[in-house]
């Protein structure tokens, strides 16, 4: 929680002194209810996914949370009114396979906390999803809406930390200021370049959902076998090739 803690208020000054947020556009009519479900989510989401990886190990909480793409991928037909091409559509339906082939791996735990990874998978759809909506608002830049969002996050992640300060009797340590600075660095990067790419790409948003977290998958895959030598079976490897395909339609259907 520390960390997390002091991530969001690096990410808060960076985007302060980088953005320099333009507050005179914000008013009543701003997404205030947005900000604040977003605010709330995003640290307590950050919970959900240490309880899932617990009670129900890294494989299936990392499936749960890559699957989320579901809902934006819904949202962006169903809510953006995206129209979906003969491209988009073998791309998007190529992904969900290929995250399955990815992240299958022998698992013999059983565990009934099924409920940790579904939050994660709803959690992080509608964190996805209210990111895109407000990429879409015009009337307040976007770099002004993420520093209030960071702000607020700060605001919740602060009271977990009192009430784990008050509960548990934990102190502030130096070591989790300097994690919290790497990870409020990589936190700041990564929403920036999210929220960019869904207004470069603002009639296809299911383009960036179904991008990001197939590109996260492949990545983390050949980090994890390069790095951490760890092991891919041949299912692993058709479902990388297949994310790969899954990434190429969706390009073409921005062509054609």
């Amino acid at each position: 929680m520390q960390v997390l803690m002091w991530n969001y208020l690096v990410a808060l000054l960076l985007s302060f002194f980088i953005f320099k947020p333009d507050f005179t556009a914000v008013g009543r009519n701003a997404p205030w209810v947005i900000y604040t479900l977003l605010s709330v989510l995003l640290p307590l989401i950050f919970l959900f996914l240490i309880a899932s990886i617990r009670h129900t190990g890294i494989v299936k909480t990392d499936a749960a949370q890559r699957l989320s793409l579901i809902i934006p991928i819904l949202a962006a037909y169903f809510i953006f009114q995206e129209k979906f091409n003969l491209f988009k559509i073998i791309g998007i339906s190529i992904c969900f396979p290929a995250i399955w082939l990815i992240l299958k791996k022998p698992d013999a735990q059983k565990s009934k906390k099924w409920i940790f990874p579904a939050v994660v998978l709803l959690g992080f759809g509608v964190i996805d999803t209210m990111f895109k909506k407000i990429a879409t608002y015009t009337e307040i830049p976007y770099t002004t809406s993420i520093f209030i969002i960071f702000a607020g996050a700060l605001i919740v992640s602060k009271i977990l930390v009192a009430n784990e300060m008050f509960a548990c009797k934990t102190k502030i340590q130096g070591k989790n200021l300097l994690f919290g600075f790497i990870v409020g660095v990589f936190n700041f990067g990564n929403i920036i370049f999210y929220l960019t790419a869904h207004k470069t790409f603002a009639t296809n948003p299911s383009t960036v959902f179904a991008s990001i977290n197939i590109g996260v998958i492949v990545l983390g895959s050949i980090v994890g076998t390069l790095v951490f030598k760890e092991k891919l079976s041949i299912l692993n490897y058709a479902g990388i090739l297949l994310a790969v395909a899954a990434i190429l339609f969706i390009t073409l259907s921005q062509v054609y």
